[in-house]
């Protein structure tokens, strides 16, 4: 039992007029709280010391042992087996005992029953669920009468023997019981759990706290990006952080987030790609080099988008783009490794084989596959855009293209697939192919039709990436292009940049793929909503 608090006081008192009305959940948990109060007992706990996490528990398993009444100790038989009756298997070992380690776990409860002088109760921690046996005779009348107070979705501890019921549970069988936290709001029902999914997103910790498999998405996302850190490590990559307040928004085509920095009064914006500076970075001489962090978009909301979001760059001087292939591909399957469950995995109702090597296909093989028409035939991929209601009037062919890329091809890609090739006028950071100028060396990985990697052989000709700044495709929305000109990216690539590979992968897509997660906002724990 804790001691007795001296810095919490008692909610007002209930008129005696107006009696609580205890059918109310919310004024039956105020009613417990004030009666734990006056027993002397901190409803807000404090520390408890020693605790094992259930993951822990569940390693100590095979401590559990049975001892019979002439003085044998015997291990106990694989009581979770359905071919196992444990309750039977005790009786045919005669009189005897079950003996265990004693454990202290804490955790909040999700499941209760109460048969009058035993109370069995289910704990969950970020590790999983344990059941508690607390049994009158076992804790005293003190301790019985506080887990009578008890809720759903309150915090406690116990401290007792691990052991198995006769039906082969898992048991931690109470000896003490610990109020660490009273929990005031009511917990969504069981079975349905919090099923509003923008409850679920605004009330994270809600979803978190009651609804199965939630907590494992985040701890997964945790080890995947733990796993990309140590894939890169592992291979000499350097660790940067970038600034994310820009007076250039490049490296990507993406509309920004706007600010003013008063001291300097100065227009800035939020990053939106971290390219350009890691690119510096090169020319100064970190060979690779990376950043895992925060970008900002300011554009629309969908199962695949979020204003914010978390990516990763990379940069290996004297690389190139199918030296970022290799890479993805082992980034990706060392992710996989880690957070166990195979190659071969479900993402939204279809099977992905990740088993290295990804396919691989040039843009302009799909493009004709998909339509039935040459990308290089001008004319006919103008009268194909017409077809498909596409404005064409005004547009570069290259646009005309990719809007049509988009539009036929995309949704058809199953993946894992390395596409290749894209038009170089659509590329104006990327190399061009050797031999072939209207090639840009860039690929897209595409999985279920869901962009997850975009990749360049780097552009290093300053004088040819000045042009490119300056150039504005017809018919490309200003939001769309990545013709911004950064004059002192200009410069820096004038001291000489390496020939290199870039790779970016968005990690929160990464975390849906691997987690077969429906949507971008199921992996951020706090995407972007609305004001209530």
């Amino acid at each position: 039992m804790a001691d007795s608090p001296s810095n919490v006081s008692s909610p007002a008192s209930t008129d005696a007029g107006n009696p609580t009305d205890l059918t109310d959940p919310h004024a039956a948990r105020r009613h417990k709280l004030e009666e734990i109060i006056k027993r002397g007992i901190d409803p807000w706990g404090s520390r408890f010391d020693d605790r094992l996490l259930v993951g822990q528990c569940r390693d100590r398993i095979g401590e559990i042992q049975f001892q019979t009444a002439d003085g044998r100790t015997l291990e106990l038989p694989d009581v979770e087996s359905e071919e196992v009756d444990y309750r039977q298997w005790k009786s045919d070992n005669g009189p005897g005992e079950e003996i265990g380690p004693k454990v202290r776990v804490a955790g909040r409860i999700l499941l209760s029953r109460d048969n009058g002088k035993l109370i069995f109760a289910n704990i969950r921690d970020w590790t999983g669920d344990i059941q508690i046996f607390v049994g009158k005779n076992q804790v005293g009348e003190e301790n019985f009468d506080l887990a009578k107070l008890l809720d759903l979705g309150d915090l406690i501890g116990v401290e007792g023997r691990l052991g198995r019921t006769n039906t082969g549970e898992l048991t931690v069988f109470a000896e003490e019981v610990t109020l660490l936290t009273k929990m005031l709001e009511v917990p969504p029902e069981k079975h349905a759990g919090m099923t509003n999914t923008e409850l679920r997103q605004r009330m994270r910790y809600a979803d978190l706290a009651f609804n199965d498999g939630v907590m494992q998405t985040f701890l997964d996302r945790t080890k995947i990006i733990k796993s990309v850190r140590r894939t890169l490590d592992d291979q000499g990559f350097c660790e940067v952080e970038g600034p994310t307040l820009h007076t250039v928004p490049g490296g990507a085509a993406a509309r920004p987030f706007e600010t003013h920095h008063n001291a300097l009064d100065m227009k800035l914006t939020m990053r939106i790609a971290l390219e350009l500076h890691l690119k510096r970075l090169m020319v100064g001489g970190m060979e690779r080099v990376y950043e895992l962090g925060r970008v900002y978009r300011n554009e629309g909301l969908s199962p695949r988008h979020n204003p914010e979001f978390t990516m990763i760059e990379i940069y290996q001087a004297y690389g190139d783009y199918e030296s970022m292939m290799d890479l993805t591909e082992k980034i990706i399957c060392d992710a996989i490794d880690q957070i166990g469950g195979g190659y071969v995995r479900e993402f939204n109702g279809q099977q992905v084989d990740f088993t290295p090597p990804f396919q691989r296909q040039t843009y302009a093989a799909l493009f004709e596959k998909a339509t039935g028409v040459d990308p290089s035939d001008e004319a006919a991929v103008i009268e194909l855009a017409k077809k498909l209601h596409l404005e064409t009037a005004g547009k570069h062919p290259d646009v005309i293209r990719n809007e049509i890329f988009e539009e036929k091809v995309e949704d058809s890609l199953q993946g894992p697939i390395f596409v290749t090739d894209y038009p170089a006028s659509i590329c104006p950071l990327t190399k061009r192919k050797r031999g072939n100028p209207d090639i840009a060396e860039r690929f897209e990985l595409f999985i279920c039709s869901m962009e997850l990697a975009n990749a360049y052989t780097e552009l290093n000709d300053p004088d040819l990436q000045e042009e490119l700044f300056k150039t504005q495709l017809d018919g490309l929305e200003e939001e769309d292009s990545m013709a911004k000109m950064d004059h002192d990216f200009v410069r820096a690539l004038r001291y000489g940049m390496p020939p290199a590979g870039g790779l970016g992968i968005g990690i929160d897509r990464l975390v849906m793929v691997l987690t077969n997660s429906k949507s971008i906002r199921d992996v951020i724990l706090f995407p972007v909503l609305r004001p209530e």
